[in-house]
């Protein structure tokens, strides 16, 4: 038998989302505290290829790609203001 667990929701305000796209330190916190979850911060500087940054944001670009994709409109995938185009634009995808 497959065990489930039921998501949490977290409610984020203005102040938890970045203007660049993804969350502030303090939406990070947010989420960590109600789910036990560890996000963190996004990988935006240079790294070594092969080193452990390297392959979050590899994970992460190729993820949020497939997303992309798969879940938002035209119009959407098309707007650099939507935040799925912020967040692929700050981690460098």
């Amino acid at each position: 038998m497959k065990k489930t667990t039921k998501r949490k929701i977290v409610n984020f305000k203005k102040a938890d989302k970045s203007k660049k796209g993804g969350l502030t330190a303090k939406g990070r916190a947010k989420y960590n505290k109600a789910t036990g979850g560890n996000l963190q911060a996004p990988v935006t500087g240079k790294v070594k290829p092969g080193s452990k940054s390297a392959n979050r944001r590899k994970s992460f670009c190729s993820r949020m790609k497939g997303m992309k994709k798969k879940l938002t409109g035209s119009k959407k995938a098309n707007d650099p203001n939507s935040r799925i185009n912020k967040a692929l634009k700050r981690w460098k995808c």
